[in-house]
């Protein structure tokens, strides 16, 4: 990876590839999500919480059943959903960190990255210097990961305090003789969520969380999407 801070002088032609597929990293099951996207990721996509290498719990929206196996990639370059989950969305673009307290956030680019192009895709800069719409979009997409991320940790511990999390493994059956394990992933007790009192719910209200609660609770609801579209792959392998 060769990241530099992107300006209009040095990169003043860079172009960036938007179609997706394999090619571009995109041939992944899951994703990590961040609260300040769930209520568009929720519409599309089931959400659950599981282990980093660290031992933390991230929200992952499922992409896929099986290792590898993005469904939502079709065979012309496109997604087969409205939203793309930001860390896909970004392509080669990164925030480098402000030095200072009081300082700005800036863009980065990784140069090595598949997407990056001086001859195909979408323009980063306009002819006389400043941002393109597309690149007005993906500051846009930047903020969301960078504002969520510092959102993480404080979500898990919220939804622990309050008991709504249980881990356990999902089924996804596909057909009477295709069924996906999904093992070791934490969720919410919709049970509890739905049981919680006036001050529990306060308390979720007050961190910002009672949203973010309801949504990876609904967004469970998009594992049978997931199965439909599966079948539907299997069928077209198969004819």
């Amino acid at each position: 990876m060769t990241a530099v801070l992107l300006n209009n002088v040095d990169h003043h032609d860079l172009k960036v590839v938007t179609r997706h597929g394999p090619e571009f990293g995109d041939a992944v099951n899951q994703v990590q999500v961040f609260p300040t996207e769930f209520e568009e990721v929720q519409r599309e996509y089931p959400i659950v919480l599981r282990k980093i290498a660290s031992g933390a719990l991230r929200p992952v929206a499922l992409l896929g059943l099986a290792r590898d196996e993005n469904l939502f990639l079709d065979d012309k370059g496109g997604w087969r959903a409205a939203y793309v989950p930001a860390l896909i969305e970004r392509g080669p673009f990164s925030i480098a960190a402000p030095e200072s307290g009081d300082g700005e956030p800036m863009i980065k680019v990784d140069m090595d990255h598949p997407r990056v192009s001086r001859s195909e895709g979408i323009g980063v800069f306009l002819p006389q210097g400043g941002n393109t719409p597309y690149l007005e979009r993906m500051t846009g997409v930047l903020r969301t990961i960078y504002v969520g991320h510092h959102l993480l940790d404080p979500l898990v511990e919220t939804l622990d305090a309050a008991n709504l999390l249980r881990t356990l493994n999902l089924e996804v059956r596909v057909s009477e003789t295709e069924v996906y394990a999904v093992p070791d992933v934490t969720t919410i007790d919709r049970q509890r969520l739905a049981e919680l009192d006036g001050p529990a719910l306060e308390a979720l209200h007050r961190k910002g969380f009672l949203q973010s609660a309801f949504f990876l609770a609904a967004s469970l609801g998009n594992l049978q999407r997931l199965a439909d579209i599966k079948g539907r792959t299997l069928a077209e392998a198969a004819s």
